[in-house]
């Protein structure tokens, strides 16, 4: 039985130290390569407190997710690794918890990056790492 490698990735060199590592550790397995778009930034407000949409910054962030994720694909396929891409949208941390949870997906591990945050950033931003970790239902490697 094959394994199945999932790596959420983002724009950050923490990301490309992600994918590194997955094929250096599981060099016989299936990658797969997460992008998560976080909706919050096509939608806005205006002084009246008007929900205004903006199709175009949609249509954009996709694109570049999808960018983003088959070049991280001809990364790991360059490697020899076999690699799958995924584009989900939704908040990050809760979309990889759910995708890992799938049944259906077959995730055995994460192997995901961590921006290092600390302090009044972490508090105020989050960490996707640190959530994914504690309540992920597979072992999670962060790399820093």
């Amino acid at each position: 039985m094959s394994r199945r490698i999932l790596v959420p990735v983002d724009n950050a060199p923490q990301s490309d130290s992600a994918l590194e590592h997955a094929i250096e550790v599981y060099p016989d397995s299936t990658i797969v390569l997460l992008h998560v778009v976080d909706p919050s930034g096509w939608i806005s407000s205006d002084d009246f407190g008007d929900i205004l949409y903006d199709d175009s910054v949609e249509k954009a962030e996709k694109a570049a997710a999808d960018e983003l994720l088959s070049d991280m694909q001809e990364t790991a396929v360059e490697s020899g690794t076999t690699a799958e891409t995924v584009r989900l949208i939704g908040r990050p941390a809760h979309t990889i918890i759910d995708y890992t949870a799938d049944e259906d997906n077959d995730i055995d591990a994460i192997v995901m990056g961590s921006h290092g945050r600390t302090g009044l950033n972490r508090i105020l931003l989050g960490s996707v790492a640190e959530t994914v970790t504690r309540r992920s239902p597979v072992p999670v490697t962060v790399v820093h």
